[in-house]
């Protein structure tokens, strides 16, 4: 069969597993009505692969991450406490997230923070702010800055305790990133919001400079220049005014949550991380291990990374396009998820695999009228 894909799966930790249960249905429901096949190879990734084989990482799982044609990733990460078993270096964020971006140059992170009209009720901001639903596309620079950049701790002359960190970026690094968020924009409505913090970092001033030098490259497009704090303020005063924003990893890491937050739930945000020759896609959200087990978890955002990969990786827009709307479906029928909870006092609310189900129906009913 020429349409087989060969995907990567890390489950994660705590909720990890039981959202991936449902995403996975997606590939076995579009196995049924299309020509294609996925070979879905599982691997250990993040907190419990520490505590399993010693690396959050292991190396059995950096070869199949290798071998495959796109990875599908879960949430990593254990409580507080748990956490601190576990060697700083090993734990998930440092020992698994990061060397898994290095590995791939997953350079440039997507995070669509959408609404329909008929979801708005979902956010906590006043329904004349969000007015029509909210469709922001954030682009975010993920391989540089401070995340990245060489870091020291220790003791000084003084005998205090210090840390250094620093936040690098090269010319290369903001040209590709910014050239990704200038395409999406002319893919879209034409706009691109530029967030930086000029009037303090140096490396911001590079940005800008760069920037503009790609800017030149994209004359129909409408381009505001931002300081990240205005921005965050911004989102929650009128949403509506962004298209697509493009920012270094840090403001990224921040304001991307944030649009988790004017949704309702980080939920309701799934993402993908390309590089230039393979993707991972992901929740934005943690872990929960205080809700692990219980199936409580909304799996929107772990569902939705399959339709980014579907749509990216795999050119499938249309079969992308149907699980995009079956989701759609399901939460405009009036049913929400224990996240979104309290939202209005008609919705039904559902589990982890009772959400799973809905969607599946939803998506065979498209693809079978398709």
């Amino acid at each position: 069969m020429t349409n087989a894909h060969k995907i990567a799966i890390l489950e994660g930790d705590a909720i990890g597993p039981e959202i991936m249960r449902q995403a996975l249905r997606v590939f076995s429901t579009l196995e049924q009505h299309r020509d294609v096949a996925f070979e879905l190879i599982h691997a250990p990734f993040g907190a419990q692969a520490y505590f399993d084989h010693g690396q959050a990482f292991p190396e059995t799982t950096k070869a199949i991450c290798d071998e495959a044609d796109a990875i599908l990733k879960g949430p990593v990460g254990l409580s507080f406490e748990e956490s601190k078993k576990i060697p700083v270096e090993e734990q998930a964020e440092r020992g698994a997230i990061l060397p898994l971006r290095a590995r791939f140059e997953t350079f440039a992170n997507f995070r669509p923070i959408y609404l329909s009209k008929d979801m708005a009720h979902f956010s906590p901001l006043k329904p004349e702010i969000i007015r029509d639903g909210i469709d922001i596309l954030l682009i975010r620079e993920l391989v540089g800055g401070l995340y990245f950049g060489e870091k020291d701790r220790g003791v000084n002359a003084d005998g205090l305790r210090y840390v250094h960190e620093t936040l690098a970026y090269d010319e290369r690094q903001i040209e590709r990133v910014v050239r990704v968020a200038f395409e999406q924009a002319r893919a879209r409505r034409g706009k691109l919001h530029n967030i930086h913090k000029s009037n303090v970092l140096m490396s911001s001033v590079l940005w800008n400079e760069v920037f503009e030098e790609v800017q030149a490259d994209y004359p129909d497009i409408e381009v505001h220049h931002q300081l990240v704090d205005a921005a965050a303020t911004a989102l929650c005063l009128n949403p509506a005014q962004f298209d697509v924003m493009v920012m270094e990893n840090m403001f990224g890491d921040i304001l991307s949550d944030q649009g988790g937050g004017i949704l309702g739930s980080l939920g309701l945000m799934p993402s993908a991380c390309l590089g230039p020759e393979k993707a991972y896609y992901e929740p934005s959200h943690g872990s929960a291990p205080d809700i692990a087990g219980k199936n409580m978890a909304n799996p929107y955002s772990m569902i939705g990374s399959v339709a980014m990969m579907l749509d990216m990786s795999f050119n499938m827009k249309d079969e992308a396009s149907f699980v995009w709307d079956a989701m759609t479906e399901v939460f405009e029928s009036g049913v929400t998820t224990a996240d979104l909870k309290g939202v209005g006092d008609s919705a039904k609310t559902v589990g982890t695999d009772a959400f799973g189900d809905l969607v599946i129906e939803a998506l065979e009913r498209k693809l079978a009228a398709d």
